[in-house]
């Protein structure tokens, strides 16, 4: 055993030749009894099937799944859902043929690109007015009642004096428009919503109590600053005095306060109107400009 194994083991010499050791043989890799499974490519639906909005066709948009390859797995049908009667929108127009019913025959025609239902949307040229007069902007405000009064002024200058003459007349129209007028009051006397709307109440009362009064380029001046300064003290809480007044209307006190006592005793000095004839003055104001339109009521404003 010794001899063996230092025959087997031993450093060879350099003299004598290598032992060479006797072939193996290695064992034979026997096949796997396991069958391998292919690999399976992972199924992708069509891009196209992924969100189909309703009322469309489930092909309506197919580009995506023409520029696969030919040899890609087709996509998986679907079958359409079953049709639910959805409630129709209320489509707010005021023309009679854009009703529900057009607006839903219209879209089933057209391509499936453009059928969805237009929407109704506000003109931009029109300005909302609140429902309550109280909370209106007095320089909107003041801008209708000056397009009352240039209506007034237009048909009463064609009239012929015939004599008729009172306090309120001047000899020649003012430099100032009404228009410019009326919002240099609003602006430096700070006239409120009630105290403009009780101007407009005044023309009625004074020309139904004083027929020789009339709206025109000669009187809506006077009648203007004297209004408002009736007005300011009958309706408010606090209000300017008369020096203040009259350097806002350009005129002097002393003519002023002569102003005031004659349309004081031509109204009667009944002077502050009802509430529901304030509301009637500002309906009536809106609906007659064609550039402005009340609010939609809500259903806790009262009708």
């Amino acid at each position: 055993m010794t001899a063996a194994f230092h025959a087997r083991y031993a450093r060879p010499s350099p003299k004598s030749p290598a032992p060479r050791l006797p072939p193996t043989s290695s064992p034979a890799l026997q096949p796997s009894l396991h069958a391998r499974t292919p690999i399976s490519k992972p199924q992708t639906a069509d891009a196209g099937t992924q969100y189909t909005p309703e009322g469309y066709p489930p092909t309506a948009n197919t580009l995506a799944g023409s520029k696969r390859r030919g040899s890609s797995p087709p996509a998986p049908s679907m079958t359409p859902r079953p049709e639910t009667n959805l409630p129709e929108r209320p489509v707010h127009s005021a023309t009679p043929d854009m009703s529900a019913q057009g607006v839903v025959a219209a879209s089933q025609n057209a391509s499936p690109s453009l059928s969805k239902k237009p929407r109704t949307q506000p003109d931009p040229n029109v300005k909302i007015m609140p429902l309550k007069y109280e909370t209106c902007d007095p320089k909107d405000l003041g801008y209708l009642i000056s397009n009352m009064l240039m209506e007034l002024i237009r048909l009463n200058d064609k009239l012929p004096l015939n004599g008729r003459l009172t306090r309120f007349h001047s000899r020649a129209p003012p430099g100032i428009s009404c228009h410019d007028y009326l919002q240099r009051l609003i602006q430096h006397a700070t006239l409120s919503p009630p105290i403009l709307l009780s101007i407009v109440y005044y023309i009625d009362r004074l020309c139904s109590l004083y027929p020789s009064f009339t709206i025109s380029s000669l009187t809506v001046h006077r009648f203007l600053i004297t209004a408002a300064t009736v007005a300011a003290k009958g309706l408010s809480d606090s209000f300017w005095t008369n020096p203040t007044y009259a350097r806002i209307g350009g005129i002097s006190v002393s003519e002023l306060a002569t102003l005031e006592m004659e349309f004081l005793e031509k109204v009667q000095w009944r002077i502050v109107p009802k509430p529901e004839v304030l509301v009637d003055y500002y309906v009536s104001l809106v609906q007659r400009n064609e550039g402005y339109q009340l609010e939609a009521a809500t259903e806790s404003d009262p009708t």
